[in-house]
């Protein structure tokens, strides 16, 4: 795929997303045939029980799962741009974790149980985590020292994931129990309204990170190359942590806190598309939404007619790959 032509890359991306939707729209505890599939899509009878399976309750998880892993993609690949830091990920730079705290807060403070309530909680906590672990790492004075900003961000996450637990070990059943579910990434149960909010806020901050995009390019040059090319490096800051907030956040608020698919699909996408970030972000949305929605099929089949959630087997996928990226960059900036 590394020797096809930008536009055929896309095609061939898109192709694969394709059969994977219709896959995650046929595959489940009750398979649906995929004539019906189609039927349900294109002309849904209201009495037909499998074009409802489809409709009401695997269409907006395929949609989930597809805005969720784009988002997480793209913040990746924002971030690891900016820092210049190969590992660097929503997940293992505290954005995640800040993210859950502020969602777990918000439902035991506040009340706010739907997605639809505490999406802007997830997009705040993950703003404040990223935002200390930047300063705490430095990244944003004298360029990126890898090994303190992950460091940080494994501090941090520690830190944000005690607090969080010591909520909802103080909480009511209530929390315990959204919890429960939206901690181990499961997709299943969110429904049309989280996933055309996930939809959302994936088109706000994934339109700031396309529009960033040249400026990543001018800042991989070195801090005083990008000055000279007119960056304001302290402007251009705020608005990629801006959207790495919006991308981040509400991923982690709708799926829960999905780790490693940020990680691999920017260097999937940079294998394949080189370095022009114009192309690696567009590219790392699309994969990282194949990743999980892959992850979400997956985790319906391994242990059938039960499910394994999807933010758990891109855990144990994402792992293995984790383990090499460390190992060919020894912690090095791109």
């Amino acid at each position: 795929m590394h020797s096809l032509p930008a536009g055929r890359q896309y095609a061939v991306g898109l192709a694969v997303l394709t059969l994977l939707a219709m896959a995650s729209l046929a595959i489940g505890s009750r398979p649906v045939p995929v004539a019906q599939v189609v039927w349900a899509l294109v002309d849904p009878d209201p009495g037909n029980d499998l074009h409802l399976v489809v409709r009401e309750l695997r269409l907006p998880r395929m949609l989930l799962a597809i805005f969720a892993g784009a988002a997480l993609g793209l913040a990746g690949a924002v971030m690891q741009a900016v820092t210049r830091n190969p590992l660097a990920e929503p997940g293992l730079l505290g954005v995640n974790a800040g993210a859950a705290i502020a969602v777990v807060l918000g439902a035991s403070g506040f009340g706010l149980t739907q997605m639809a309530q505490y999406v802007w909680f997830g997009v705040l906590g993950a703003g404040l985590a990223g935002g200390a672990v930047f300063l705490l790492g430095r990244a944003h004075e004298s360029g990126t020292d890898p090994v303190r900003l992950v460091l940080a961000g494994a501090g941090v996450s520690v830190l944000l994931g005690a607090a969080a637990n010591l909520v909802i070990l103080n909480s009511g059943l209530e929390v315990l129990d959204l919890f429960r579910n939206w901690g181990s990434g499961a997709l299943d149960g969110r429904g049309w309204a989280v996933a055309l909010t996930m939809g959302g806020a994936l088109a706000l901050g994934g339109a700031l990170a396309l529009i960033l995009a040249p400026g990543l390019n001018a800042m991989a040059l070195g801090h005083d190359a990008g000055r000279a090319l007119g960056l304001r490096a302290s402007r251009f800051w705020a608005l990629a942590c801006v959207s790495v907030m919006i991308l981040a956040g509400a991923a982690t608020a709708a799926a829960g806190p999905i780790g490693f698919v940020g990680l691999v699909a920017p260097h999937i996408a940079r294998a394949l598309a080189g370095p022009d970030n114009r192309r690696v972000l567009p590219l790392s949305a699309l994969f990282a939404a194949a990743v999980l929605l892959g992850a979400d099929i997956i985790g319906r089949v391994v242990a059938a007619p039960a499910e394994v959630a999807a933010g758990i087997v891109a855990a144990i996928l994402g792992a293995p790959f984790f383990i090499h990226i460390v190992r060919r960059f020894r912690v090095a900036r791109l």
